[in-house]
């Protein structure tokens, strides 16, 4: 087993669990009346001002200054939480929309888990034209994790595409492409916790915007969320996001990286479970398969020196 791909998924693996509780906060907060834009917006501006004090103090830490003094570092670092910030920004408002686009009776928490985490298969895909093929061996955890997935989410067969679906296909694109661009400028020496941070003010900026444009912030509605924002603002934005950054740092492959990613949905469920929401034996199943995914993606490939 690779030893970086290890520490690396148990970090990740740690971010897992905090976005899993999220979904739990994320319902909350759409019950409260407060809009996706409006969210994303303000949970990403507490994510960006809670890593400003930690950002400096690991520089100080390094002997480094916050603000990069080399005028290509301070343009990589821009170019990076432009990008990534951007990305960042589609998905989170794209997951926010599908939750609240699902109509009355549906599973919502369920089927938006497991289309979002789609991008466990779209990661390696995309990675192809990136000439980041994995090794059979993460393939195979890539299709088990997806039967455990299925297995997690649905305690019954799928019944019906609604447009909550499609939106939320279209989450999972954007988080794939999200994290692909994630490993590139981490290839490229951009520093994690500065880049996590600047993502985040691009992300709120653009959704600042969004919001004045498209929705009308209700000041009550966002006291009534409080609690749950906050909890989405610094444990998902700011701690979660940044452990991202940080395990797909070590990790040295970005699909084995999806892969304990997508446990938020195991943990999603677990969350429902602690609030009410017994899992019976198939949800048990599927985070036991979930788990085996990952350590079957952390194999090495019997076809040495060989990809797919």
């Amino acid at each position: 087993m690779n030893k970086n791909n290890i520490k690396g998924s148990l970090v990740l693996l740690l971010a897992a669990v905090i976005w899993g509780f999220t979904f739990v906060a994320q319902d909350m907060v759409n019950e409260a009346g407060v809009e996706p834009f409006t969210l994303n917006a303000i949970r990403s501006y507490i994510g960006c001002f809670f890593l400003i004090p930690v950002t400096a103090f690991l520089s100080k830490k390094k002997g480094i200054t916050l603000i990069p003094s080399q005028k290509k570092d301070r343009k990589k670092l821009i170019i990076a939480g432009i990008v990534c910030g951007t990305c960042l920004c589609v998905a989170a408002n794209l997951q926010q929309f599908g939750i609240a686009a699902y109509p009355a009776g549906v599973a919502v928490s369920a089927r938006a888990g497991f289309l979002t985490a789609m991008y466990i298969l779209m990661v390696p895909i995309f990675g192809i034209f990136m000439k980041k093929s994995p090794e059979i061996t993460v393939w195979i955890g890539v299709a088990v994790a997806v039967v455990g997935l299925y297995l997690l989410c649905f305690s019954d067969k799928i019944s019906g595409i609604y447009f909550g679906d499609v939106v939320m296909l279209l989450c999972a694109v954007a988080f794939s492409m999200h994290i692909i661009f994630v490993d590139k400028f981490l290839e490229k020496s951009v520093d994690g916790v500065k880049l996590s941070c600047v993502q985040f003010f691009v992300c709120a900026t653009l959704s600042t915007i969004l919001m004045f444009v498209f929705e009308k912030p209700d000041i009550n509605n966002i006291l009534d969320a409080a609690l749950p924002i906050l909890f989405a603002g610094i444990m998902s934005s700011g701690i979660a996001y940044t452990l991202q950054i940080i395990g797909q740092n070590i990790c040295e492959n970005p699909t084995v990286a999806s892969i304990s990613m997508s446990f938020e949905s195991v943990f999603g469920a677990v969350g429902g479970a602690i609030f009410g929401d017994i899992m019976d034996n198939r949800e048990i199943t599927g985070c036991v398969i979930m788990f085996a995914a990952v350590i079957l993606a952390q194999l090495p490939s019997p076809f040495k020196n060989k990809r797919v």
